[in-house]
């Protein structure tokens, strides 16, 4: 139902707001605390680490909140295969650790490899029990188990920094953050594994996530080339501006847009047999999500300079001109999605996988045209991808949602021009002469008093989409509360 969606949207809203709020702080403690080249080691890592976790994952999780009847038996089943898994990986990783280290020549990498693959297993367990939250819209337990588990790992790895501990600190982070899940989530969500194995049931559900799993590993080992590209043509420290540079940007695009797709992926699935009710759910999907995140990128890149100064320090400035570019590649990045997981949901992981194959192909041709250039043109490279993988994933909705280009762009237009509006008045206030923490200040709440007062000048039709729920939220705490009282 539609309340239900919104209620969960919120639920997820907040879960990610808070968790990536407390991260973005964490992260902006430990970088003035730490090197550019102890995150330009743990990038390395955790690239092996990703890749490793899209085999454990194996696409199953997705193919349960996919399944209508999905049982008891159907998530056991899944969580044994995705530990067993796992457990191979961590004993391949363990081995191949020293080769790595060797091809890096960064002998540190031995011993954080086969420490924080540990994770391999946590992850498996995890991604379950996210499945299990995803498909009965429990997203109110996800978001205690969130919150705790960053809080209590940013709180550890912080002081494991201060301790001297250097890069290990960050190792301890992500370690601690995937057990507190865990365990919160066990005592929040009534979900249990039986002591039951189904082949069959294993299958049924391979059937779909086979081409889930080789697509998102195609995703993966494209993203994270960039990664082992730079960290062996250049240096460490050069890896640690550029991902940097990318994590500003993708925290604020990953909390609005992964909170929304958590959310509608499983309300998509739902209504897959009602194709105008899905064409319906992804076109407010791409509206809301753009009115949202074009101007939180155009106002990230506007301000890029002054906040790199102010929260990591001036030894961050050479991570400037990736984060502005990244600004532009993540403005992009929740069409790319609500248009793949309207696909995926109607069960169609074929054109999935197709899509995948054709976007890295020209990917990969933009990657290593662009190495001779540079570690910004790489950059630049990673823009040009962005845009040619969300025409591309618009395509097939041309044909089975009747959702076309034109559509698409007719709904996204107006919030992009009234934030380019927005992102010169910004810029225009840096010429201001005053301290640079006063100027950016002005510049922040500048920018959301413009974008708010064209969006109701202009009568752009999410603004009021969004008051209204915010209403009918209020509304509905007051019956609640009549009724409480009653």
């Amino acid at each position: 139902t539609k309340s239900k969606v919104i209620s969960s949207l919120l639920w997820k809203l907040m879960e990610r707001g808070g968790t990536q709020g407390i991260q973005f702080i964490v992260q902006i403690v430990l970088a003035r605390l730490l090197l550019p080249k102890d995150f330009g080691i743990i990038a390395i890592v955790m690239v092996f680490i990703s890749l490793a976790n899209v085999f454990v994952q194996s696409g199953l999780n997705t193919a349960l909140i996919q399944k209508k009847d999905a049982d008891g038996k159907d998530f056991s089943s899944v969580l044994y295969l995705c530990l067993a898994i796992a457990g191979l990986l961590y004993v391949f990783i363990f081995f191949a650790s020293p080769y790595i280290a060797n091809f890096y020549q960064e002998q540190q990498l031995v011993s954080i490899l086969r420490v924080l693959s540990i994770t391999l297993l946590l992850g498996a367990f995890n991604s379950i029990q996210n499945a299990y939250v995803a498909k009965h819209m429990l997203f109110k337990k996800l978001f205690f188990s969130s919150l705790g588990a960053v809080l209590i790992s940013g709180t550890i790895g912080i002081v494991s920094a201060y301790m001297g501990l250097g890069l290990w600190a960050l190792v301890i982070q992500q370690i601690i953050s995937q057990l507190t899940i865990s365990i919160i989530l066990w005592f929040t969500v009534k979900w249990r594994p039986q002591l039951a194995f189904s082949k069959e049931k294993v299958k049924s559900l391979f059937s779909f996530g086979w081409k889930l799993l080789v697509s998102n590993l195609i995703h993966v080992l494209y993203i994270e080339l960039r990664t082992l590209i730079i960290g062996k043509a250049y240096n460490s420290s050069t890896l640690g501006y550029y991902n940097r540079g990318e994590t500003f940007p993708k925290i604020i695009v990953s909390n609005i847009d992964g909170s929304i797709q958590s959310v509608m992926f499983p309300a998509f699935s739902a209504c897959q047999d009602n194709k105008q009710r899905v064409k319906e759910m992804v076109r407010r999907t791409v509206v809301t999500s753009s009115f949202l995140i074009f101007p939180a990128m155009i106002g990230l890149a506007v301000v890029a300079e002054p906040l790199i100064m102010l929260l990591l320090t001036d030894k961050w400035i050479p991570a400037v001109p990736f984060l502005q570019l990244f600004c532009i590649a993540y403005a992009v990045l929740p069409i790319q999605n609500v248009n793949l997981q309207a696909i995926s949901s109607m069960g169609r992981s074929d054109i999935t996988l197709k899509l995948q194959i054709i976007k890295k192909i020209v990917g990969l041709f933009i990657l290593f045209v662009s190495i001779p250039f540079g570690v910004f043109a790489i950059a630049i490279g990673a823009v040009a991808s962005a845009y040619f993988s969300m025409l591309i994933n618009i395509y097939p909705n041309k044909k089975l949602l009747n959702y076309s280009y034109k559509e698409q762009f007719k709904d996204i237009f107006p919030s992009l021009l009234i934030a380019l509006v927005m992102g010169v008045i910004v810029h225009i206030l840096s010429f201001i002469t005053l301290e640079t923490w006063l100027i950016l200040i002005i510049q922040i709440f500048s920018g959301i008093i413009v974008y708010i007062g064209l969006a109701r000048f202009f009568r752009i039709e999410s603004l009021n989409y969004l008051i209204n729920i915010i209403k009918d939220i209020k509304y509905r705490k007051g019956i609640d509360k009549q009724c409480i009282q009653r």
